[in-house]
């Protein structure tokens, strides 16, 4: 399976309309396992199994050309691999390989959130109209905690027609990323406030918006200061262009018959911004999520507010098992227990990223080509089966 991965050639000539309708449906929406355990180890066929599955994901006509799995427990990390991350070299997937982590860049926005909360200088029930008085008054009543859970009602800036021609014309466009929102400022709320789940762009745009507004200072500073010098992430960064760090993990479109086409460079992401352009590599994300979903970033009264659940709220794609969303943390409730986390997909790129609710152990699950409920629902079928086994073989006690 791999040679056949290696052995396919790039296509050329992915049309801007086409490129545009994967971003934003995915935005709204046999080598041994490297770093693994001997086989003649403790848990061999428990190992072997789960790299079958990976290479079995990976050969598959639609598949990725490759994947990459961290299983964190402890000071100890099981790095799995199949395929490749670079089509043109050959070269297997890395654990420090740059890559789009796309939506789960949410959760970063819900980290700079949440710990202002923390220092009391943000507030859960703080409102649009209080910290954003600019935006329009019928989204005034929103609060902060209805846009870090994604029932605020507002608009879909990234559906708003004027912003997809900018996009198809030139995918590589530079948006100033604090007047997306501006692209649907003439439209209402979708549903009042608080009464519905609806998955949203737009939410987390205004909450780095509220982060800049309640601190005077730049959402990427806040980042650093908050989030990565906390948990000590070196290679992570919130870019406004299209260029990747090197090395990094060529993400691909797959669409066979044709040839897939290398499109980790061809978007810019200075149009999703804190809703989805975060680029980070598969072990800083690990070392994020046990940050965020455990309880070593916030306070223990914040945190009881960020697990707080409501059923049915789902991730895009959705994560392993039954999914509930949190504020900016999802729930996945899989055969084997329960853990925190938070999904994305970006043209080239489909993310998982979950810790066990303790934090002391973590599952980073990276694919190199984008899927969605609506772009290849049954490659995420897939996908979310062997997430799920990755996540009970981290559930499993050691």
């Amino acid at each position: 399976m791999l040679t056949h991965a290696r052995g396919r050639r790039l296509r050329t000539g992915l049309s801007a309309a086409a490129l545009t309708a994967a971003a934003l449906g995915g935005l709204l929406q046999p080598a041994q396992a490297a770093g693994n355990p001997d086989p003649a180890g403790d848990h061999p066929h428990h190992e072997n199994r789960l790299q079958q599955q990976l290479e079995q994901l990976v050969g598959q006509d639609d598949g990725p050309p490759g994947a990459i799995a961290l299983l964190t427990r402890g000071d100890r990390t099981e790095v799995y691999t199949a395929g490749v991350g670079d089509i043109g070299t050959g070269r297997p997937p890395h654990p420090d390989d740059h890559m789009r982590i796309a939506s789960i860049a949410k959760a970063f926005s819900g980290a700079v959130a949440l710990t202002l909360v923390d220092q009391g200088k943000l507030s859960l029930d703080d409102t649009i109209g209080e910290r954003l008085p600019d935006q329009p008054a019928a989204w005034h009543a929103v609060t902060l905690r209805q846009l870090l859970q994604h029932t605020s009602g507002l608009p879909e800036f990234s559906a708003d027609p004027t912003f997809r021609e900018i996009l198809a014309a030139d995918p590589r466009h530079v948006f100033d990323p604090r007047g997306l929102l501006d692209f649907v400022a003439g439209e209402p709320l979708l549903f009042r406030p608080g009464s519905l789940y609806q998955y949203s762009n737009s939410d987390n745009i205004a909450v780095a918006l509220m982060t800049e507004a309640a601190t005077g200072r730049p959402y990427e500073a806040l980042l650093k200061e908050l989030v990565y010098r906390p948990l000590g992430l070196r290679r992570t960064s919130l870019p406004l262009g299209y260029r990747l760090p090197q090395p990094y993990l060529h993400g691909y479109d797959v669409a066979p018959p044709a040839e897939p086409q290398d499109v980790s460079e061809v978007l810019g992401t200075s149009g999703v911004w804190a809703s989805g352009g975060i680029v980070s590599t598969p072990r800083e994300l690990g070392a994020f999520i046990r940050g965020y979903g455990g309880p070593g970033l916030l306070s223990e009264k914040t945190r009881k507010e960020q697990l707080t659940f409501i059923p049915g709220g789902s991730s895009e794609p959705a994560g392993p098992g039954t999914n509930a969303v949190g504020l900016a943390i999802f729930q996945y409730t899989t055969r084997c227990g329960v853990l925190y986390g938070h999904t994305g997909n970006f043209p080239g790129y489909t993310q998982l990223a979950a810790t066990t609710p303790d934090g002391t152990r973590s599952l980073t699950f990276s694919i190199n080509t984008q899927t969605s409920k609506d772009n290849k629902p049954a490659l995420l079928a897939r996908l979310r089966t062997v997430q799920e086994n990755f996540a009970c073989a981290l559930l499993k006690e050691h």
